[in-house]
Parts: C-alpha cells; structure tokens; sequence
C-alpha cells in the first residue's frame, strides 16, 4: 500500500480520535455490554444488541484509524521553504476569473477534507489543477460543473 499524505494536524486529530476510542468508547461500551448482560435473556435485550453493535463500529473505526495513521506520510508544510508555489498542505486563495468570486483552500489528505471549512482532498480536480503552480497564474480546471478558469492569488504555508 502506498503511503497517505497527510498534514500535521490531520495526523495529530487522527491520534487523538484513536486514543479517545481506545481509553474512552472501548471501555463504556463494554460496560454497557455487561450491564446489559447482567439484565438476563439476550435474545430480546435491545441494550445488549446496540451495545453489541456500536462496539463493533468502535472496532470498525479503530481498526480503520490505526491502518491510516500507519500508512500515512506526514507533511509539515510550515517547515518548507515559501516559494509561492502550491504544495501539499498549502493554504491557497483562488479568484474566479469569470465571476470575481473569491475562495480559500488548504490542500490537505482525503481523509482530512471537508469543504465546509475550506479543506480540500490532493486529489480534487481544483487541486489537481493548482498543485505546483505560482502565484498569479492562471489555471483551467475541468469540475463536476465544467470548466472553471481560477487565478491563484496568495499561497500560504500556514
């Protein structure tokens, strides 16, 4: 398996997500489980069985975490020299050339993105565009929605 790319603090809410898992979730859902054992026949017991379920999700999740953070590749974008290129783990605002509009991005690993707060996946079209391009360059991207015409106006190694 290849490794994952992955910011620093991505790395560092994984670890966290997994050790809170780990030394909290696993230890309260085995209680519930034996709780709800000690409660007699199992069969129609409805707090064994979503015990019994969101600890095999507890499992499930542990085991994905532990897999990720083992194959990932930690990129510190703070520790590399700003050249105003786009990079892995680069905040970058882009300008819309044709319609003015303006959004920030971090280029940040799949399993980090979420576009609410402006974090996109290395391997989303508009990354895949941008990544090792300058400032002030102009890009074309094919989206979902067609083809958008971006320029890159500031790159930020936050």
């Amino acid at each position: 398996m290849h490794k994952l790319p992955m910011t620093k603090v991505g790395f560092d809410q994984l670890t966290n997500e997994l050790e809170n898992l780990k030394r909290v979730k696993r230890p309260e859902v085995v209680k519930a489980i034996a709780e709800a054992r000690a409660h007699g026949d199992l069969k129609e017991n409805a707090e064994y069985h979503a015990a019994k379920e969101q600890q095999g999700m507890i499992e499930a999740r542990i085991k994905k975490l532990e897999s990720d953070l083992s194959h990932s590749q930690v990129i510190d974008v703070t520790a590399l020299p700003p050249d105003n290129r786009v990079v892995f783990g680069s905040t970058v605002e882009l300008v819309n050339v044709d319609t003015d509009q303006k959004v920030r991005y971090q280029i940040v690993g799949e399993g980090e993105a979420d576009l609410k707060l402006g974090k996109i996946s290395y391997l989303s079209p508009i990354a895949k565009g941008i990544i090792g391009k300058s400032e002030g360059t102009e890009v074309e991207i094919q989206t979902p929605n067609g083809l958008l015409m971006f320029e890159i106006l500031k790159v930020y190694y936050l």
